[in-house]
């Protein structure tokens, strides 16, 4: 253990080592939130329409308004933090299978120094970990047969980030397999509202705060965020108004496809098929959806880890797969050319996509600012053969996982129909 330990101080420093780095995220979006916070009275700012993530993660920024700790520091500190706990769940989901080896910290070791996990927290300073760690304990306790702490943990990671959602067909799957009681889902929504009540308390419109992730939904028209996804193959002058509905629709038929497969399989669920579920589900969502960013592929990029120690003969490549796709997709958001600036201005002015407190809405569609935005930001994530290479990987890393996920449910259930015909000839 005092290897782990010193492997998780090392993995701590090397953050540490990118804190001085300023993100455009950091520059143009989160410093924005924390100096309005700290210039209009703290956590009574929250009463305020300011930012476009949710009150909790903004409950975080406005407590460090109150403490002696520069705040690009203090912004990266809170994710690796979170850092550790993705390792954590990780360890322990991986101990599940193998119980008292080396494999468990060998997997939260890997987990910390994914290029992707490292360069997430301790260059870019996103908020991605939060979510994450937290998803990942509702996927532990699922394992562990703990329905109301798994939804605890399911409400706290989309409290946070919309895109816990892409382990909620895993939670469907369970509910109708009657792995867990369908009461246990109330807990999701619960945390979300009750998390809502202190930015309530100080002032803040109910409409506004539940509103956050539709805003968020519609705040983009590209069909990929430099996200390696199926949408890297379209031609770039593709109509993303025609094609975004449609990508949504098929990505829910194919969503509930699996998961009707799964239902109709009657096999025995195991520790190694709710991963692989968790996995096919977290790499195939942002994937197949239009809109995502790079980002999105954060829980497949650690829930792949977790499935290659499932099953490493077969999934062993798949980890690679996914992190040279996704952290190809960061560099250029990490290292921007010096020229650009974010869509909607001229490189170094304010631009956060959300009014003013008291002002008026952003431009709406129809609007020449509006299409002006729109052709800039068509012609920035237009897309291009190093994306449509990165995308051939995920796609490769998406067809491995589900045929894994096939393959092992079809072996149960055939050793089922073996012994089912056995019995009846005996």
């Amino acid at each position: 253990m005092g290897l782990v330990a010193a492997a998780a101080v090392i993995a701590v420093m090397v953050r540490v080592a990118m804190f001085d780095h300023e993100s455009f995220d950091y520059k143009f979006f989160v410093k924005s939130w924390y100096d309005f916070i700290s210039t209009h009275g703290g956590f009574g700012a929250l009463k305020h329409r300011f930012a476009d993530y949710n009150v909790p993660y903004l409950y975080l920024i406005a407590l460090l308004t109150y403490l002696p700790i520069p705040p690009l520091a203090g912004i990266k500190i809170i994710s690796v933090a979170f850092d550790l706990v993705l390792a954590y769940f990780t360890y322990r989901i991986v101990a599940l299978r193998h119980i008292g080896r080396w494999l468990p910290p060998l997997a939260a070791l890997i987990v910390l120094f994914l290029p992707t996990v490292a360069t997430n927290s301790g260059m870019w300073g996103q908020a991605d970990s939060i979510y994450a760690a937290f998803g990942l304990g509702g996927v532990y306790f699922l394992l562990r047969r703990r329905p109301w702490p798994a939804g605890l943990f399911f409400g706290l990671s989309l409290a946070f980030k919309l895109q816990a959602i892409f382990l909620f067909p895993l939670l469907l799957v369970l509910v109708l397999k009657k792995w867990m009681p369908w009461r246990a889902l109330l807990a999701v929504p619960g945390v979300v509202l009750l998390l809502d009540v202190p930015a309530l308390l100080a002032g803040a419109p109910l409409g506004q705060l539940l509103s956050v992730y539709a805003q968020q939904a519609s705040s983009y028209s590209a069909l990929s965020l430099n996200a390696p996804s199926i949408y890297q193959f379209l031609p770039a002058g593709a109509d993303a108004a025609l094609i975004r509905p449609i990508g949504v629709a098929v990505t829910g038929l194919v969503i509930v496809g699996l998961c009707l497969g799964v239902l109709l399989s009657r096999v025995q669920l195991t520790t190694a098929k709710i991963v692989l579920m968790g996995a096919t589900s977290a790499v195939l969502m942002p994937f197949l959806l239009p809109t995502m960013h790079e980002r999105y592929f954060y829980l497949a990029e650690v829930l792949a880890v977790i499935a290659a120690f499932s099953l490493p003969r077969r999934l062993w490549y798949v980890p690679v797969l996914v992190q040279v796709a996704s952290f190809c997709a960061y560099l250029p958001v990490l290292f921007p050319a010096a020229d650009s600036g974010p869509p909607g201005g001229p490189p170094g002015e304010m631009f956060t996509g959300e009014p003013p407190p008291g002002g008026d809405a952003a431009p709406s569609g129809g609007d020449p600012a509006s299409e002006v935005l729109a052709d800039e930001m068509a012609k920035m994530y237009a897309p291009t053969l190093e994306f449509r290479i990165l995308a051939a990987l995920m796609a490769v890393a998406v067809v491995s996982v589900l045929w894994a996920t096939f393959r092992e449910f079809r072996r149960d259930a055939r050793a089922g129909s073996a012994e089912n015909t056995e019995n009846a000839d005996s």
